[in-house]
């Protein structure tokens, strides 16, 4: 865990900073060696499957440019010498193995973790002073990088420019950080980071959903469920002198129609789960060219077979009454509260063997057949 070697506790760091305050972490993560060189990532961000950025310039001259992936080879053999970042989203996905890094942030929810972002850059490499609406952890994976914040500061961006870049940025407080140097950010602190030579960084962003995105899910949601074709009627009518007008009749009308179905907490449960569980999902999870049954599940654990998680499936559960509600990609199943919490801890998952009750097989059989969960090969 990251607070191995540091005398911050992860209950002090949550209350003390999660959400309120920066936290600079010298050596959280000592004797660090990414798994992944500049070149890895260069060649994951000509993937067309990849999401990643090109971007060049430099504070404050504000000569910004951005391109998007999928790259070739060329855009790389023709950058400068400096200015210049690259970044590539999702990257614990597309390299599983990568995921063993976010076991460093357990003391969180596993729900809230978005992706591992990487970012490569030359000297003078930077993204423009900026703010985030969601928590990040910054690691320094090889090279350094200044980082400058602020939290009090003039948030008008920079017009006619495709990234939000702060249009004035006036730093309170800034550190050079080494490999194993680990920066939190909490939501809403403007900050500003320079390569100081040749650097990558890991970014472990924390996001949360907005309100804007929960009602358009919501709306969403219940239009597709039952109720969903019911539609506007009239009230007992009379002639109107002033048919252009939307009665007062008419308006209590489409209110009734719109909260007429109140959600109680297990129908919104459910919606929440299913929402989270496909928030911000960039691929569909891919089931296996052959199915899988009970006696296949068995003869693969008796060989020492792992299960993991398909890194594109996001698995959570919430508790309901006497059992659990599992949701893996925007789909509910029901299961044992134990089963629920071994499915979504990627050690416990490991550890599964067979002889399993005939209903936990059945669910093993839905999540392996709909791609949430595979085989490791041995």
């Amino acid at each position: 865990m990251i607070f191995d070697n540091s005398p911050l506790s992860p209950d002090q760091f949550l209350a003390e900073y999660w959400q309120k305050k920066p936290l600079l972490l010298r050596q959280a993560l000592p004797n660090f060696i990414p798994d992944l060189d500049a070149n890895d990532i260069a060649g994951l961000a000509c993937d067309e499957l990849a999401e990643a950025r090109l971007i060049t310039g430099e504070y404050p001259e504000h000569n910004w440019q951005l391109k998007y992936g999928p790259f070739a080879e060329e855009d790389f053999r023709v950058l400068p010498q400096d200015h210049w970042t690259l970044l590539v989203q999702d990257v614990e996905k597309h390299y599983p193995p990568l995921q063993t890094l976010l076991d460093q942030f357990a003391f969180l929810p596993s729900w809230r973790i978005d992706d591992l972002m990487v970012s490569v850059a030359g000297p003078g490499g930077s993204v423009g002073p900026h703010v985030d609406q969601y928590d990040v952890f910054l690691l320094q994976a090889d090279g350094t990088r200044r980082w400058e914040i602020a939290e009090l500061f003039n948030g008008a961006l920079l017009p006619d420019c495709e990234l939000n870049v702060l249009r004035e940025f006036v730093p309170q407080q800034e550190w050079l950080l080494q490999p194993g140097d680990l920066l939190y950010l909490p939501p809403g602190v403007a900050h500003h980071g320079v390569a100081q030579g040749p650097c990558m960084t890991w970014s472990i962003g924390m996001r949360a959903p907005g309100k804007a995105d929960l009602y358009q899910s919501l709306g969403e949601w219940l239009a597709s469920g039952e109720g969903g074709d019911n539609r506007y009627r009239d009230p007992i009518l009379q002639p109107d002198p002033y048919p252009g007008q939307v009665e007062a009749s008419a308006i209590q009308g489409f209110r009734e129609l719109l909260f007429s179905e109140a959600m109680d907490l297990q129908q919104f449960s459910s919606f929440l789960g299913s929402f989270l569980s496909r928030y911000r999902l960039a691929h569909e999870p891919a089931g296996p060219d052959k199915r899988v049954d009970a006696a296949s599940i068995e003869r693969s654990l008796n060989a020492g077979q792992i299960l993991r998680h398909n890194p594109w499936t996001r698995l959570l559960w919430i508790e309901s009454y006497s059992d659990a509600s599992l949701f893996a990609a925007g789909s509910e199943y029901r299961c044992s509260v134990e089963f629920a919490a071994t499915l979504c801890d990627r050690k416990r998952l490991a550890s599964i063997k067979a002889g399993l009750p005939a209903a936990e097989n059945e669910l093993l059989c839905a999540l392996l057949n709909q791609g949430h969960l595979y085989f490791e090969p041995l």
